[in-house]
């Protein structure tokens, strides 16, 4: 059964009386080359655990359950569960969680299933994530992820274009923002594949992209204070046409503080967040940190 063929999806719909839907941003991947790009830009193999979010119809799942150890697709809609136990049956390392991705603790399920799959002697050295990213989401699902200091080796995931080239972004453009550092502090984010938007159905108004996040050992910087350091990132970007100095005066430290900092670290006053490197956010970040003692 080709999940994939738009024939097919609208034949399991009628037979399980689903409808898409429009809050959940549900556009289901129609083409095969892009889902085999998406299982191979991970590199799942038999010994790693594939974390999939929003499964959909299964059409992912299908490709990633011949090549991964174990399979654990989480999935919001409730209405898409028995049809998913129908269209992944003939898996038998496929596992349907009807969970939303962001309450539940992925770090834990992670350990749980490594731990459960040794004791049945099946050894999984690591986790990998993968994903078609709901648009409206996309963001929050993401910072989720980094912020919990997610436990697997990478993340691949389609996501609207806007938003990989957002995160792929280098300092001096207008994508550049507070998205492109933290997720360029965690990981080195590459391209697998460009998606048309005839791609999916039904197709959606914008074309996406398959990124792949992998996690680096240690951070791009290592600021004194994590949290200070993202405070700032926050701050810079938080009124993005006005200049470094005024905008981080969102901070909560004194404009004239911030006027030394910046003379301090070697920053002109009147560039823009947009301008600025990891580095340079760590530099302001640790100059206020030997401040604050």
């Amino acid at each position: 059964m080709d999940l994939y063929s738009p024939q097919v999806i609208k034949a399991i719909k009628q037979k399980f009386g689903f409808k898409n839907s429009k809050s959940l941003g549900q556009n289901f991947l129609t083409d095969p080359d892009v889902i085999k790009e998406i299982v191979a830009g991970a590199g799942a193999t038999e010994t790693d655990l594939v974390i999939e979010i929003g499964p959909g119809f299964g059409v992912l799942t299908d490709e990633a359950a011949k090549h991964a150890g174990k399979v654990i697709a989480i999935e919001l809609d409730r209405d898409l569960i028995p049809v998913l136990d129908f269209t992944l049956a003939a898996h038998r390392n496929v596992e349907v969680i009807n969970e939303d991705v962001l309450k539940i603790d992925l770090n834990e399920l992670i350990e749980k299933t490594l731990s459960e799959e040794e004791s049945k002697g099946k050894q999984l050295t690591g986790a990998k994530i993968i994903g078609n990213l709901p648009y409206y989401i996309t963001t929050p699902i993401l910072m989720k992820l980094l912020e919990s200091d997610i436990k697997a080796e990478c993340i691949v995931v389609m996501m609207q274009k806007e938003v990989a080239e957002r995160i792929l972004a280098e300092p001096g453009g207008k994508e550049y923002g507070a998205l492109s550092v933290a997720v360029q502090y965690r990981t080195t984010p590459e391209t697998v594949v460009d998606v048309p938007k005839e791609s999916f159905f039904p197709a959606p108004k914008v074309d996406s992209q398959v990124l792949k996040l992998t996690m680096r050992t240690e951070p791009a910087v290592k600021p004194k204070d994590e949290d200070l350091f993202f405070r700032m990132v926050k701050a810079g970007f938080s009124q993005r046409r006005k200049t470094i100095l005024n905008s981080l005066s969102t901070s909560g430290f004194p404009k004239e503080e911030i006027a030394a900092c910046l003379d301090a670290v070697g920053i002109d006053n009147k560039r823009r967040a947009e301008t600025l490197s990891l580095q340079d956010f760590c530099s302001i970040a640790d100059y206020f940190s030997r401040k604050l003692g």
